[in-house]
């Protein structure tokens, strides 16, 4: 299973100082079926531990996954700068999470040849 971001969610992941072991933890824990919130139609949300902080105080990150499949991060926010997306922002997630499950090889090089997607 590969992970990916999207190009803002690797920009605020930055800026938050959510490093790329991170992620990865976080992927350990959706493989053993440890998710915060299933948001409908491949999309979640899971609480991330910046360092020195624990979850509750942490980031929430929104993710889309199918099992076996590719994960891509899409979207970070913090719980002091917002307490959860809102409906707009969960239908343009799913749109984006269905089109992302979509990708075949040529269409998942070609995002990371474009920095649409950076891998982790």
């Amino acid at each position: 299973m590969r992970i990916f971001k999207v190009r803002w969610f690797n920009k605020w992941s930055l800026k938050e100082g959510l490093v790329d072991e991170a992620l990865k933890a976080i992927v350990l824990e959706i493989e053993q079926g440890l998710v915060d919130a299933d948001l409908g139609g491949n999309l979640y949300k899971k609480r991330v531990a910046i360092a020195g902080q624990g979850k509750s105080g942490g980031r929430r990150t929104i993710l889309t996954f199918k099992v076996g499949k590719n994960i891509f991060f899409l979207f970070g926010f913090s719980k002091n700068e917002q307490d959860n997306i809102n409906a707009k922002e969960l239908k343009v997630l799913k749109r984006m999470a269905k089109e992302l499950l979509g990708y075949n090889e040529k269409q998942l090089t070609q995002a990371l040849e474009t920095g649409s997607l950076t891998e982790v």
